[in-house]
């Protein structure tokens, strides 16, 4: 109905909006890890907690701040988004800081990462949601994506022998399976506030990461001002804020909406790890990231647009 129009075209253009910003955020994210972890040391164990503490005390304080509260602990939600946090927060955030400390540099880690994650979304979407099944067009696209990721573990001469930190860059791999099982799950969650869901995310995933750093010990390294500025801006803005904005896309628009968007992220990574963090260019890694991004659109060309109704 035309009266519905300028609706759709608002509803569209935050979507839109939400994206651009997500898309900001998550692109620079690589560059600032990379910086604090391999080029100044902060251990990794420490990274998933650093990212989750402190926005889930700043989120929950939002919540109740705006008059709303957690759901009692018996209630299902906290399970679904316990899930959500571990998959979406803890598991990547370690692995992620893992992966960096093992010397992959933030263009090859968001190419990696962002391109796995929408191919494992494609399968495991096709089993666990019900709206999006594999078609022939999906799969030569999923398949084309899989050629440009295993394009991105052969040599610059591209003959047939693994780069020498290929097991490295299969920790990066990981990730996206990660993120990708965070989507699924949230497709799959009870309907709640975005700010609710990303609290108890925040909350349970800080337990959870705070488990995985204790054992190391607290960090006795002094760093830089510079550090603590890039971990600031981690956890409040590329976890706190960002996670609010994720469970909204998934909401209006579903989880392979997280997946196509994903393709766009490791440009902006890969300009700024090379223009901050003095990082190779390499015509292998570009090619791969289009090999990757084409498969994508091939998945997704035959898509109807989605409202999020």
């Amino acid at each position: 109905m035309q009266t519905s129009s300028p609706s759709i075209k608002t509803n569209r253009l935050y979507l839109y909006s939400i994206i651009a910003l997500v898309v900001f955020i998550w692109g620079t994210g690589y560059p600032l890890m990379n910086y604090a972890i391999y080029q100044k040391g902060f251990p990794a164990e420490w990274m998933p907690a650093v990212r989750t503490t402190l926005p889930a005390l700043a989120v929950t304080a939002y919540l109740y701040m705006r008059g709303l509260k957690l759901p009692p602990l018996k209630d299902k939600r906290w399970f679904w988004f316990a899930l959500m946090g571990f998959f979406g927060m803890t598991a990547p955030f370690y692995l992620i800081a893992k992966g960096f400390e093992l010397g992959v540099e933030s263009g090859m880690a968001s190419i990696l990462v962002n391109g796995a994650m929408p191919l494992f979304t494609i399968i495991l979407a096709h089993f666990f949601v019900r709206a999006e099944r594999l078609s022939w067009r999906v799969t030569i696209g999923f398949i084309t994506g899989t050629f440009g990721v295993i394009v991105l573990f052969l040599p610059e001469d591209l003959n047939w022998s693994f780069i020498d930190n290929w097991s490295a860059q299969g920790v990066m791999l990981s990730v996206g399976l990660s993120y990708a099982l965070a989507a699924i799950v949230a497709k799959r969650a009870p309907e709640t506030p975005a700010s609710i869901g990303a609290a108890i995310m925040l909350i349970t995933a800080s337990i959870t990461a705070l488990m995985i750093a204790a054992p190391s010990g607290l960090p006795t390294n002094a760093f830089p001002s510079g550090v603590i500025i890039a971990l600031f801006a981690l956890s409040i803005i590329y976890t706190g804020v960002s996670d609010i904005l994720y469970l909204e896309i998934i909401k209006r628009s579903g989880p392979s909406m997280i997946g196509k968007i994903n393709y766009i992220i490791p440009v902006f990574t890969v300009i700024f790890g090379i223009l901050f963090l003095h990082e190779g260019f390499s015509w292998r890694t570009i090619a791969a990231m289009m090999i990757i991004i084409t498969g994508l659109l091939i998945a997704r060309i035959s898509e109807e647009p989605n409202d999020g109704k």
